[in-house]
């Protein structure tokens, strides 16, 4: 491939950030939702932390492509796009320490110290009537793969989303106005 060729699909991509980025977006909510479902993992504190985290980047998301089919739809996607390198670096930076309490690295917040959640008729009956409801710990891993756990692939994903989102803006000051 050319450099031409290469520089046409880094353009093609900068244009397309947006909408892949709420499709990311979309995504790793949807894999949260459907372990909490299909899984009966309930989430902890941290982990809404981290889902609200990715509601707000994909509103920014959404924003930046509907940004793209205005006129000044190159500026709007290079702020865009760098309003989603820090949300996915906060993301990271959050699925980071969540990690870090899961291994016992450092301790996890005090109000995410919880007990077990297993969530019947009875229980949601008392909590109707006044009891407390416990958030599952925030320092015991509920689901592990290859190692690690939803927080920690939560992290990599987010720096991999943050990188991304980083190229997306590089791009935009190099092919200003080609974005619309």
């Amino acid at each position: 491939m050319t450099n031409l060729g290469h520089i046409g699909s880094v353009e093609r991509f900068a244009r397309h950030w947006p909408w892949m980025a709420l499709l990311a977006c979309a995504a790793m909510l949807a894999i949260a939702h459907a372990f909490e479902t299909f899984g009966h993992m309930a989430p902890c504190s941290l982990c809404l932390k981290e889902r609200q985290i990715y509601w707000a980047a994909g509103a920014i998301a959404a924003l930046a492509a509907a940004s793209n089919l205005t006129s000044r739809g190159a500026l709007a996607a290079r702020f865009a796009n760098a309003l989603l390198v820090l949300a996915f670096l906060y993301s990271a930076v959050v699925a980071g320490y969540h990690a870090g309490a899961e291994w016992k690295l450092w301790p996890g917040p005090t109000s995410c110290s919880g007990g077990q959640l297993n969530v019947n008729a009875g229980d949601l009956t008392a909590f109707l009537k006044g009891a407390p409801m416990v958030m599952p710990a925030c320092d015991k891993a509920a689901w592990v793969f290859l190692g690690l756990s939803m927080a920690g692939w939560n992290a990599l994903i987010s720096l991999g989303l943050a990188g991304a989102s980083a190229l997306a803006a590089a791009q935009g000051k190099q092919g200003e106005g080609r974005f619309s």
